[in-house]
């Protein structure tokens, strides 16, 4: 199947705080898998990526078989993939200043250091709605751009911040919905706090924070070497952050930036709303076995950080909704050895939005790629 690979532009008026009402341009990148036919056959994918990795390192990695986005666009899909405002090829406002890298994690920004220093600006950077304002862009666009109605979601980790609620107000733009790892609060907070939030608006990770990433709980989880592959895609895409970091050998060990954000809007009562999710909007919700940054171990007192991925299932209300626990697998499933399972298992999704002939139930896979009920 041939691809057409276009990176595009999308016009925006910001909603964050920090370069409100500014024109930015968004980085969206497109794999265009169509096979040739009548135009209303166009299935098209929109991949919004999480808290930490952007869009490119998680679903369109240059090594072997791991590109996940490629998989969909061989498969007929038109997939196109958003980095929002603070990640990857997009805008990142204010975080070009080390100074505005959060205070806990400057020594790892550039030496020499004499202590925390003070933001030149002291808020957090993005939050819920711009999120959802971005993401509502980019849907119209694409909606206009390809001469469709609808477009099916794949969101990891943090995405669900904004797919799933997008989803709730607009259902008639999704076709379904796609969770890898969700982060979902069940009694997180329903209402924005007053904007912008004080705090700082950069987080940085460094190759150490990707070794953590991918821990072995079980044999051949990941392969030999993917903290290298993974910090050279998280490198690629950004060129004031892989000039930060202590010296090593006489370059700089470099980080990877992103972005500070506040949520609201995403636990019991949204997700259940209306019967949407799981009703007009097919909902699939997938995770590791292995999965700790999802599944809050142990529960945590905090409410708005208390993440259980078996109760997003739970809170949606309508009848097509399915939840796969997938074996010898982690957070970061797109970097491990489960992960053409995983393509297949949302290949299969998006033409069918179906489960081993299922539109309801828990499952799992096994590291075959077999899918059974859950006990």
């Amino acid at each position: 199947m041939a691809i057409t690979t276009t990176d595009h532009s999308v016009p925006h008026t910001s909603t964050v705080p920090a370069n409100e009402g500014q024109h930015v341009e968004l980085f969206v990148r497109e794999h265009d898998g169509t096979p040739s036919g009548p135009p209303a056959d166009r299935k098209v994918v929109l991949m919004l990526h999480g808290r930490s990795v952007p869009v490119l390192a998680g679903y369109d990695l240059q090594h072997t078989s791991y590109g996940w986005a490629k998989a969909l666009a061989q498969a007929g899909y038109d997939v196109f993939m958003l980095d929002l405002q603070g990640s990857g090829r997009s805008p990142r406002p204010r975080m070009e200043d080390p100074c505005n890298v959060n205070p806990s994690q400057q020594a790892a920004v550039t030496p020499p250091l004499s202590g925390p220093r003070t933001a030149s600006y002291p808020f957090v950077l993005t939050h819920s709605r711009s999120d959802q304002d971005e993401l509502s862009t980019v849907v119209d666009y694409i909606c206009n751009e390809r001469n469709v109605s609808k477009v099916a979601f794949i969101g990891w980790s943090a995405a669900a911040f904004a797919m799933g609620p997008y989803a709730i107000k607009n259902p008639k733009r999704v076709e379904s919905l796609f969770l890898l790892g969700p982060i979902f609060p069940p009694l997180g907070p329903s209402n924005p706090p007053t904007l912008p939030l004080p705090g700082f608006p950069t987080h940085v990770l460094t190759r150490t924070s990707i070794e953590q990433a991918l821990p072995l709980k079980c044999a051949n989880q990941h392969e030999p070497g993917m903290v290298d592959v993974v910090w050279s895609a998280l490198m690629d895409n950004d060129p004031i952050g892989r000039t930060w970091g202590p010296l090593a050998s006489g370059q700089p060990a470099g980080v990877s930036r992103f972005r500070n954000f506040v949520t609201w809007g995403w636990n019991n009562a949204t997700a259940g709303q209306g019967g949407i999710l799981g009703g007009s909007v097919p909902v699939l919700i997938v995770h590791g076995e292995h999965d700790q940054t999802a599944n809050t171990t142990p529960p945590s007192t905090n409410p708005a950080l208390n993440f259980q991925v078996p109760a997003l299932y739970d809170a949606v209300t309508g009848p097509c909704k399915l939840l796969v626990t997938v074996k010898c697998a982690g957070h970061s499933m797109p970097w491990e050895s489960q992960h053409k399972n995983l393509h297949n298992l949302s290949k299969h999704w998006l033409k069918h939005t179906k489960v081993d002939g299922k539109t309801q139930g828990k499952f799992e896979m096994d590291e075959n790629g077999n899918i059974s009920p859950a006990p």
